[in-house]
């Protein structure tokens, strides 16, 4: 099985998981043809985003349908024990769809009223603590709502096709298709100023000929577009991901006229904006952003949340939730750019950071620097393998903040962090079904979980953001 395929059967196992509602009926259900139309019911949505139908106990797993609608869906994928959908028409809305307010991909949940999409988050989140990681007396705290539900992301990774005239376009790719771009010229998802960035850029791609990129055939030029902004500086970035073509980089510089323009060429098979050979073309390779009373630099590509207002929200409940005192010694893992860490330093007698990006970890060092906060300490490693070091090194800490990446912690990773014997674990999570596991793991060994913060980062899309806190017992 490809790694594509894994992803997509793991994403349907994590939906499955977290389908509300009976079991399938005893006996062989029924398994819908390839390419059959379904008229359907939505009784809930999975986890993923995905509206849950059943025929005879069957699940059915409908992109594009929302709770209560009635509509036409075609099977895609059709499993022994569900089958995957997508909605071709609403014969009738259910009572909390809405009229969609964008024209582009991107915002999958716009069609359901935010409040809706707050109940869904929050009871997602306690779905997947009970059912996945089988905890008992489970406390969720009612879900922090967005300050914007609108124009709130700070970076934007955009692709560029053709549309139906030829002509070149630069947007998202159509839901499900890898080969389909859907134009964006207004994306309510980024600032009207990020927006005219990326029209300067695309502009100039147009008047110099240039062709999207075709990974089939490995002609064309264009690539993608990655553009972010410092909501709280003004600053702009924009970075155009090429094939390993030749441009003129003033010219491109002076088309983009932001402050800082940056060219990657690449020659990676699929499509990704990591990677490749990336050049500093004009004003500054790195980003200013504040964020908790803290200056940040961040480099091109290092991680940082992508909603800045509401990560400021996130970063003060988990210093709050860790409880500082002022003598702590505190590790943060998955550190990135140092964000949440040095925050926490100023509360805390040392913070010791551990990243696999070295990059980020220069951002760090130097994030630390720019705001003069001391007793912190960034290194480069594997957590996986350099936690047991870090424990030998600086000792063992008192408090643990853990911000991974989507897939959450290997159950090994679990393991040193036991061994490393926190008091306190503040695990910030953007997947409850990992999150879910890795908490399990964790009260078997000893730690009792507190109540969990979900945080919408993400409005008008399935993702959330919770923190949760396990303090050892006795």
């Amino acid at each position: 099985m490809s790694t594509a395929a894994s992803e997509e059967e793991a994403q349907a196992n994590e939906a499955g998981a977290l389908a509300p509602g009976p079991s399938p009926s005893p006996g062989r259900p029924p398994r819908p043809a390839r390419g059959t139309e379904l008229a359907l019911t939505i009784d809930s949505l999975a986890y993923g985003g995905a509206g849950v139908a059943r025929i005879d106990g069957y699940v059915v797993f409908v992109q594009g349908g929302m709770p209560g609608d009635r509509l036409r869906a075609r099977v895609g994928k059709a499993k022994r024990g569900y089958a995957e959908a997508r909605a071709t028409e609403i014969l009738e809305p259910g009572p909390d769809r809405i009229a969609p307010v964008a024209e582009h991909p991107g915002a999958p949940w716009q069609v359901l009223r935010y409040e809706r999409q707050l109940e869904v988050k929050q009871a997602q989140v306690l779905e997947a603590l009970t059912r996945l990681g089988g905890l008992d007396g489970v406390e969720v705290d009612p879900i922090v709502p967005a300050a914007e539900t609108w124009r709130y992301r700070n970076k934007l990774e955009y692709s560029f096709g053709f549309d139906d005239d030829g002509r070149v376009i630069c947007g998202f790719h159509a839901p499900g298709r890898w080969d389909q771009i859907v134009e964006v010229r207004d994306c309510l998802l980024a600032s009207e100023a990020a927006n005219a960035a990326r029209e300067r850029v695309v502009a100039w791609c147009r008047s110099q000929g240039f062709i999207p990129y075709d990974r089939g055939t490995g002609v064309g030029t264009l690539r993608n577009l990655v553009v972010r902004e410092g909501r709280r500086t003004g600053q702009l970035q924009v970075r155009l991901v090429t094939a390993p073509v030749t441009l003129d980089p003033a010219e491109l510089a002076a088309a983009a006229a932001c402050d800082g323009v940056l060219w990657t060429r690449s020659a990676a098979a699929g499509e990704t904006t990591a990677g490749g050979d990336t050049k500093l073309i004009s004003g500054s390779d790195y980003l200013d952003e504040e964020i908790g009373g803290i200056r940040v630099r961040i480099s091109p590509q290092a991680f940082f949340q992508t909603n800045t207002e509401m990560a400021e929200r996130l970063y003060e409940i988990a210093i709050d939730r860790a409880q500082l005192s002022g003598f702590e010694r505190v590790y943060d893992l998955y550190c990135g750019i140092g964000t949440i860490g040095l925050l926490m330093a100023t509360r805390a007698a040392e913070l010791w950071g551990l990243e696999v990006v070295p990059e980020a970890v220069a951002d760090a060092i130097a994030n630390a620097s720019l705001n003069e906060i001391e007793g912190v300490h960034f290194f480069a490693g594997d957590v996986r393998l350099a936690l047991r070091e870090l424990v030998d090194r600086a000792g063992r800490p008192d408090v643990v903040v853990i911000d991974p990446p989507r897939a959450g912690l290997s159950q090994k990773i679990v393991r040193r962090i036991i061994e490393a014997g926190p008091r306190r674990i503040v695990y910030v999570s953007c997947n409850p079904t990992t999150l879910a596991p890795n908490a399990a793991q964790l009260v078997e060994a000893g730690y009792r979980l507190g109540s969990v913060q979900p945080v919408d980062m993400f409005p008008q899309t399935p993702h959330i953001e919770c923190v949760a806190v396990l303090e050892r017992k006795g």
